[in-house]
């Protein structure tokens, strides 16, 4: 194996010293200054993004409150709403009943006239059926016919008594 011969190992180094400082200039003059091109890109580019990461966070949050507060501004409206509703709702029902219930008084008078007019003419068919039946009674236990003048009179202090 040549590179194990002592004698070559002088030229042996002197080859790779060359090779390696040629390399070494082609990488410095060439592809180092395009990597670190690329890097500072790259590193641009993700402080870029990272920037406008930030400025989406901040506008999504705004958003949030402007929704937030719209939100609360509608529940606010809502609730007035129901509120004016509720107390028309209730309006409208106190008419309804009220007229309902004066509805309800006229009718109740009318009976009670009706009651009242029913119970005077049953009254008065009382006093004659009365009086009739006590001119018989009369007429019966008596074997002689009532005076009617006087048992209408007796029936009718009779019904104002009792």
């Amino acid at each position: 194996m040549p590179q194990l011969v002592i004698e070559d190992f002088a030229p042996q180094i002197v080859w790779l010293v060359i090779t390696f400082g040629l390399l070494y200039l082609m990488l410095a003059r060439g592809a180092l200054p395009r990597i670190a091109t690329v890097l500072e890109q790259r590193r641009d580019k993700i402080a870029d993004d990272l920037d406008d990461a930030a400025r989406f966070k901040q506008e999504a949050e705004d958003a949030l409150k402007d929704y937030e507060a719209a939100l609360a501004d509608a529940r606010a409206k809502a609730h007035e709403i129901a509120a004016q509703t509720r107390a028309t709702l209730t309006a409208d029902v106190e008419r309804h009943t009220e007229s309902l219930q004066q509805t309800l008084d006229a009718r109740m008078a009318e009976a009670e006239e009706r009651i009242a007019a029913t119970k005077a003419e049953a009254m008065k068919s009382v006093r004659s059926v009365a009086s009739d039946a006590a001119g018989a009674i009369i007429g019966k236990l008596l074997s002689d016919t009532a005076d009617t003048d006087a048992v209408a009179t007796a029936v009718d202090a009779e019904l104002r008594a009792g």
